[in-house]
């Protein structure tokens, strides 16, 4: 099982014991550096005593359960207004946000496609981009976020 099951197994509960939601579970590597971050969400607003309490109430958890075997950071963060979009629920959620599609490679000149959530099917999202509506395979999409518009 991987680190972010292990995680997610154990930290959802007490993530919705504090009113709050957790959104993803990444565990990666920047630059020499090993980073577990918890990701949480909140209808109202995640805010930094939020964090700090999830943070506190996993952390002795994570110490006695030991799922990492290697030395690293342990972050809990808001999931943030431009969050990945991953799993389908995520995708039937936001349906008609405003999203930016990254691609592995560029599609008319552009790496990154903005646009508007129109569809999504078994990996495939399709977007409202300008006056075209165009569909991506999953094998083209690096990553999908929401995009904030003022």
């Amino acid at each position: 099982m991987k680190v972010t099951e292990i995680v997610t197994g154990f930290a959802k509960p007490i993530v919705e014991e504090h009113g709050c939601s957790l959104w993803d579970v990444e565990y990666v590597r920047e630059g020499s550096e090993w980073f577990l971050r918890l990701y949480i969400d909140k209808e109202s607003g995640v805010d930094i005593t939020d964090c700090e309490a999830i943070s506190r109430a996993v952390d002795p958890i994570l110490d006695e359960k030991d799922p990492i075997a290697e030395s690293y950071h342990f972050e809990v963060c808001s999931a943030g207004l431009e969050r990945a979009l991953k799993r389908p629920e995520d995708f039937v959620r936001f349906m008609n946000s405003p999203i930016t599609v990254k691609l592995y490679r560029p599609r008319n000149g552009l790496k990154e496609i903005p646009g508007y959530l129109r569809g999504y099917e078994d990996g495939r999202v399709t977007v409202e981009a300008g006056k075209e509506t165009i569909t991506f395979e999953k094998s083209e999409v690096a990553r999908v976020r929401l995009r904030v518009e003022f």
